[in-house]
């Protein structure tokens, strides 16, 4: 047990680096993407999240090309990136980009027309909060 641990503490993703160090910290995008989850879509910042979802897909790629690979980056990002997605597509939902299919009666010009009538909002709303 204690020959294991000494193996840990000293290896090179050991906590002595910032190979442990930075992703232990990396996890509390994760949280805090958690406990937006309760909040309204409307408190969403599209822009925010989608950088997020940037940020952790290409860090998810540096922790796999790093040499020793970094399991534990790898993990916090790819958690990191669901997360992002589901909010993302929680905030694009809110701004009519996506519908729920519960509109079965309307024609796909009527489900059209919503949809370009959302997305023109949202992008005044995204150029707006710039």
């Amino acid at each position: 047990m204690a020959s294991s641990l000494r193996a840990f503490w000293n290896s090179p993703v050991g906590p002595k680096t910032t190979h442990f160090w930075g992703p232990i910290a990396n996890w509390g995008f994760v949280a805090a993407g958690l406990a937006d989850m309760n909040k309204p879509p409307e408190m969403i910042s599209g822009n925010m999240t989608a950088a997020m979802c940037i940020y952790s897909a290409l860090f998810m790629r540096f922790a796999w090309m790093v040499q020793p690979r970094n399991y534990l980056l790898l993990a916090c990002h790819a958690s990191n990136e669901t997360v992002q997605l589901y909010q993302l597509s929680r905030w694009a939902k809110g701004q009519g980009f996506l519908s729920d299919k519960k509109d079965g009666g309307s024609s796909g010009q009527q489900k059209r027309g919503k949809l370009n009538g959302g997305r023109k909002v949202a992008i005044h709303h995204l150029a707006c909060s710039s």
